[in-house]
């Protein structure tokens, strides 16, 4: 119902700065909370963080604050995520993805029915 196309990933050295997209087409009237996600190798996906579209409200897991920004255009449309003093640790595919619930901290991977194919971002040291 919502289509998501994520870019941007690539790859840099520690210390750098990225700016993902990620391009929302589609049924988004009942996509209430859009969120990025990340997946490194071994390890499970996890919340990076979480934006309201009615509201622009956001909402950021602990580890992120003060390093990731999330965002949107005027539009809605496209979702952003503005990474900074990245670390090898933040090697990682990036999602973004659309849920029909509000935005909470408590939001997991199951409540979100749409994703985007990923983006790769990869720290050198």
């Amino acid at each position: 119902q919502v289509q998501l196309v994520e870019s941007g990933g690539a790859s840099v050295q520690a210390g750098g700065s990225l700016r993902l997209s990620c391009a929302v087409s589609g049924h988004t009237s009942s996509s209430y909370c859009m969120g990025w996600f990340r997946q490194a190798p071994g390890k499970e996906r996890e919340g990076v963080a979480f934006i309201a579209r009615t509201t622009g409200t956001t909402i950021y897991a602990d580890s992120m604050k003060g390093h990731f920004t999330i965002s949107q255009d005027s539009t809605k449309n496209t979702l952003y995520l503005q990474m900074n003093s990245l670390k090898p640790e933040d090697t990682a595919m990036y999602y973004c993805a659309a849920s029909r619930a509000y935005c909470n901290p408590a939001l997991s991977t199951a409540d979100f029915r749409c994703w985007g194919q990923g983006t790769q971002v990869t720290v050198s040291s």
